[in-house]
């Protein structure tokens, strides 16, 4: 029997594909994408095309777990969901009356973007009075403009409608291709032109109509570089500006000196190039200015954040469809309301997730974290200053909970590990932040072994702890409907698998006028001039094949990927005497890791990159594997957003071993 089921894919992606799982006699053989979906458009990316070997991989966990070796050795014994249960209400309840519920700390991110994968679980922890949680470790340097009133999204399918797009350190043909469908409708129908600002020729940069290969850091002078060509050159309309601004003046000021010669000498490019950018940028009808992750993730995130939303607003490109700045955008859905904050008697402390290293280790937090819940999450590989966090999850007195799919870097430092359902063995909604459609994700099949999905969990758990509030023994439908608007019902989602919830298009000429100040000055001796040029910046992009650190223990992905290899220039691999194929070591101020050298004219000198969050290998515990975050440094922007690209390193070949050495990275659980 044959049978085709809708779904969706769970994973951190602005696109949010649709898909249809293809059953036969019982055993999902085929996942492709939905072909009806706006912005899927029947096909999936390198990481999911095959995703139902993840349900069925043979390292898949399916039964509960506990620990039976040293923390982080991943030794664990197979034990009963019923005594599993019983171990974690006994061992909260001891923590809680001990310590008080606040040394309860979940943790979750954005593993799976479902309601029910991610927000059930925290009903229970309200419900308990744990500690609350905030923080970003992605994008926190963009959403802080939304704070000072900026908007920084809108559809992205008007896209199709832009006459310049600028792509400014997205790669987004390896992290949300479906966006390039509207790329190209925009040249086809308006012969939209193309420009990359990346260090790196990537997949995207090689599909541009220019490519600016900016010295990674530098990009917040860039953009001052490119405000005050506009303003000089007469290409803002003053006018205008003066509706959405407040302080027009003060922004002329501080960009006035940042001159095209100043800016080239600093960013590492042509002062005639950025002259010719900002004239596009003055003539554009509309333009849209579509930033990554990656230039965030400087200690000058924030500020690069509000230049380019100056650009944006300059231009007045807000005024026209499918003009302004893209970064996030999201439908009308609101799944943080599916947690039930408000079952939480009393307030309580916030602890930042983006400083879980700090938090676990602070000797004056009172309390201090004695029990802690991991989901949709692996912070022993993707948290900066790692070696912090591993000191802290290898405390023996905190009681250590992980729900994953695998044995993950993070769930060899649990106490005991749960087995959750993939998606396509459970039900759930969820939303995007890339695009504005709901979708609806029916299961494929029944859970593989003990597996069971978040919600399930929480009920359970919570029915163990003897809590009674009904929110806890809620339907999987109920709490899903929390998170819809009013115009949007489940019933409305079964019939087509996504609704297009809309909200309404950023006005910035509505409120009160926006402060344009970029704040260089403030930066002090972290300022891009400031810094010093002779040092290899490593850059941590994300990989073509791996989503964050998930896939990096699949043997495809693993495969196609290449192994960890880091990107380096010709002309600083032959300084370092580093040759093509073989292994190095890369030293920063944090740690060392153990790589495979690329030598390639793709990255521009003074810069080396590592693809993908690898996972360390179990077979050789003892090496310092490819963990790139282990040399990240504990440093991150004002608005809290970790610093994951200020990492300036040493490399150095290794006379033994080969390349082949490192080609089983990833989990081998």
């Amino acid at each position: 029997m044959t049978t085709e089921i809708r779904g969706c894919c769970p994973l951190d992606c602005q696109d949010s594909c649709a898909w249809v799982a293809r059953v036969e006699d019982g055993r999902v053989t085929r996942v492709r994408g939905a072909e009806a979906h706006p912005i899927t458009q029947g096909v999936l990316c390198a990481k999911v095309r095959d995703y139902e070997t993840r349900t069925y991989a043979p390292d898949r966990l399916l039964y509960p777990l506990r620990r039976v070796g040293p923390k982080g050795a991943g030794q664990f014994e197979r034990i009963s969901w019923d005594a599993a249960l019983g171990e974690i209400a006994e061992r909260f309840a001891e923590v809680i009356e001990t310590h008080g519920a606040e040394a309860i700390m979940p943790l979750h991110y954005l593993g799976s973007m479902g309601v029910l994968q991610r927000r059930a679980l925290m009903r229970l922890f309200h419900a308990l009075g744990a500690s609350a949680i905030h923080g970003e470790v992605c994008g926190r340097a963009g959403q802080s403009i939304t704070e000072r009133g900026h908007p920084f999204g809108f559809d992205p399918e008007e896209i199709a409608d832009s006459r310049l797009i600028v792509l400014w350190g997205a790669n987004i043909l390896s992290t949300a291709h479906h966006h390039w469908h509207f790329i190209q409708a925009a040249r086809a129908r308006h012969g939209a032109e193309v420009v990359v600002i990346d260090p790196r020729r990537t997949r995207t940069a090689r599909q541009a109509d220019l490519h600016l290969p900016i010295r990674p850091g530098t990009d917040v002078i860039l953009a001052a570089s490119l405000g005050n060509v506009m303003l000089s050159e007469g290409l803002v309309d003053r006018a205008h500006a003066a509706t959405v601004v407040a302080d027009l003046d003060a922004y002329a000021a501080e960009v006035a000196p940042w001159t095209p010669a100043r800016a080239a000498d600093v960013c590492g490019l042509e002062a005639a190039d950025i002259v010719a950018l900002a004239r596009k940028l003055g003539a554009a009808r509309p333009a849209v200015i579509r930033s990554g992750i990656g230039p965030q993730q400087t200690i000058s995130g924030d500020a690069y954040m509000r230049a380019i939303s100056a650009l944006a607003l300059l231009g007045g490109h807000w005024r026209q469809r499918g003009g302004g700045l893209f970064v996030e955008t999201y439908p009308r859905f609101d799944d943080v309301a599916a947690e039930r904050a408000d079952l939480a008697k009393a307030p309580r402390r916030s602890l930042d997730i983006a400083r879980l290293g700090q938090v676990l280790t602070d000797p004056t937090l009172d309390p201090p974290v004695k029990a802690l819940m991991v989901w949709g999450m692996n912070p022993a590989v993707i948290q900066p200053d790692l070696g912090t966090v591993h000191q802290g999850l290898a405390r023996e007195d905190l009681f250590t909970v992980v729900l994953d799919h695998f044995v993950t870097d993070t769930a060899r430092f649990a106490d005991i590990v749960l087995p959750s359902t993939t998606q396509l063995e459970h039900f759930d909604v969820q939303g995007a932040w890339g695009h504005h459609y709901i979708l609806l994700n029916d299961p494929a099949i029944p859970p593989l072994g003990e597996a069971k999905s978040h919600a399930e969990v929480m009920r359970m758990l919570a029915a163990r702890m003897g809590l009674s509030d009904p929110a806890l023994q809620e339907s999987d439908e109920a709490i899903v409907a929390a998170a819809l608007p009013e115009d949007v019902t489940l019933a409305t989602l079964r019939e087509l698998g996504w609704c297009k919830a809309s909200p309404p298009r950023p006005d910035p000429t509505v409120g009160e006028p926006l402060a344009l100040r970029i704040g260089l000055d403030d930066l002090g001796a972290d300022r891009p001039d400031r810094l010093p040029g002779d040092r290899l910046r490593l850059l941590t992009p994300k990989a073509h094949h791996f989503l964050n650190s998930s896939f990096a223990n699949m043997p495809r992905h693993k495969a196609a990927q290449k192994g960890p290899r880091l990107q380096i220039h010709p002309d600083d691999a032959a300084a370092g005497s580093l040759k093509d194929g073989e292994f190095a070591r890369v030293r920063s101020t944090t740690g060392e890791i153990e790589v495979i050298v690329e030598v390639t004219d793709a990255v521009r000198t003074g810069t080396v990159a590592l693809e993908g969050k690898w996972w360390q290998p179990l077979d050789a515990p003892e090496r310092p594997g490819a963990v790139a975050n282990r040399l990240a440094p504990a440093r991150w922007t004002p608005a809290g957003q970790p610093a994951y690209n200020d990492i300036f390193v040493e490399i150095s070949a290794i006379a033994q071993g080969s390349a082949a050495d490192l080609s089983g990275h990833g989990a081998k659980t």
